[in-house]
């Protein structure tokens, strides 16, 4: 099975990628950031090294898929190739970041790759207000985020209400951050794992 995890920046992604992995024994694929070499660039001249960054993360995205479908153990994946493409790609077209040129450019790779593709088994969306967003990324204190803007991550979240609210590709289990602190409490992580193994059951009976 594809299990994936989708949210904005700072939401737990790679955190929840991790905990859940070792609760079910999957087998996470975690996002490219570390190895990332225009992360750092983008975030100081985002509007130079958009297309850039959203290329590689679009290629980044469809290898980790093709792994995914040759893979015989059920993976975890934190992020999706559909967060790029619904979300981030469009969003900086949209604040004048990303050229018309290169957005549709993008946009005609994404559909290529898309078209060999098969979407999760079970889509996990963490939703969460921008203070909560910050707080979180503020706890991890990667220096490449120092210069995210509040407004970048408004624009985001907007996104990414839009995008889940049409989300038919498969099953889907949202997750509120604000309400829920499954990183430092327990009980809350367990409340996660059973939400998941219902959503599992119901995949399995048909």
């Amino acid at each position: 099975m594809h299990i994936a995890i989708a949210g904005n920046i700072g939401s737990g992604k790679t955190t929840l990628t991790s905990l859940l992995s070792k609760q079910f024994k999957w087998e996470p694929h975690y996002e490219d950031v570390n190895d990332n070499l225009y992360l750092n660039d983008f975030y100081d001249d985002m509007q130079r090294w958009s297309f850039n960054l959203q290329i590689y993360f679009l290629n980044s995205r469809f290898q980790q898929i093709l792994k995914i479908k040759k893979h015989p153990k059920t993976i975890i994946q934190d992020r999706t190739i559909y967060e790029d493409a619904y979300i981030f790609a469009p969003n900086l077209h949209a604040m004048g970041l990303m050229t018309t040129r290169d957005f549709q450019n993008y946009q005609q790779l994404f559909e290529l790759m898309n078209s060999f593709v098969s979407p999760p088994d079970l889509m996990i969306y963490l939703r969460g207000t921008v203070p909560a967003l910050v707080k979180q990324i503020e706890k991890r204190g990667r220096p490449y985020e120092n210069n995210i803007r509040i407004d970048y991550l408004k624009r985001l979240n907007e996104r990414y209400e839009a995008w889940i609210s049409t989300y038919e590709l498969g099953k889907l289990l949202i997750i509120d951050i604000d309400e829920i602190n499954f990183a430092e409490n327990k009980e809350h992580l367990g409340m996660i794992i059973e939400r998941v193994q219902a959503e599992l059951s119901g995949l399995f009976s048909k």
